[in-house]
């Protein structure tokens, strides 16, 4: 078993960086299209609400593999032009998530009590300033301990790229590099440790958060 080099060491955590780009770009993305995906299904008209609700039906059905191919190939095939490797994984990576965190915080917000909404009725409020100055701060301290966890499943989730679409990601490095030179066991191992030095303090973070709103609630 030869030790890893200087220059492959790099590589991989090249390979890291390029698996937290790609989840910093989904958790924005996909973050802000969560949230019109969660507003859209606690709207009171009830289009909305089907419509949203067969979105989120249709992405949380479809394989993530799949998006990526989509966003990947889908354009190209249809005359629009080949689509870089990063750009189409953040898309697919935030149709996914938005589904996803989407329904995590339309839960969160019917979690806060009707009390709430009648009360704010009561002040003269419509349902818009209802919604961002009444409803939203607290559904987002509830959604915040399922957010950051949920953060950790995105991590992971970029590994797809490399599947799907070769974009350089850390498993993508430790694939390249056991290439080269069959030892699965370092580089593949290496790669599990880098992981989780990524997800580790979000798990943690989620924990904490998770015991401050228990707190609260007492």
């Amino acid at each position: 078993m030869n030790p890893i080099t200087t220059l492959q060491l790099h590589y991989m955590l090249a390979g890291a960086g390029g698996t937290l780009l790609l989840t910093v770009l989904t958790f924005g993305g996909g973050a802000l299209a969560a949230m019109s995906v969660a507003l859209l299904r606690v709207s009171p008209r009830q289009v909305l609400r089907r419509v949203s609700s067969g979105y989120v039906q249709l992405i949380q059905g479809t394989p993530l593999l799949i998006l990526m191919g989509l966003c990947f190939y889908g354009p190209n095939i249809i005359g629009i032009g080949t689509v870089p490797a990063l750009p189409a994984a953040a898309v697919a990576m935030i149709i996914y998530s938005s589904a996803f965190l989407g329904e995590i915080w339309r839960g969160c917000i019917e979690a806060v009590p009707r009390t709430q909404f009648e009360a704010s009725e009561c002040l003269g409020l419509t349902r818009t300033q209802t919604m961002f100055r009444v409803i939203l701060p607290q559904a987002m301290r509830i959604a915040t301990p399922p957010t950051v966890g949920f953060m950790v499943q995105i991590v992971k989730n970029t590994s797809v790229a490399s599947i799907v679409i070769g974009y350089a990601e850390l498993s993508y490095a430790a694939k390249e590099l056991n290439s080269a030179t069959f030892e699965p066991f370092i580089y593949f191992g290496l790669a599990a440790a880098l992981y989780f030095a990524m997800c580790y303090p979000l798990s943690l973070l989620s924990k904490r958060l998770e015991r401050k709103m228990n707190a609260r609630r007492r």
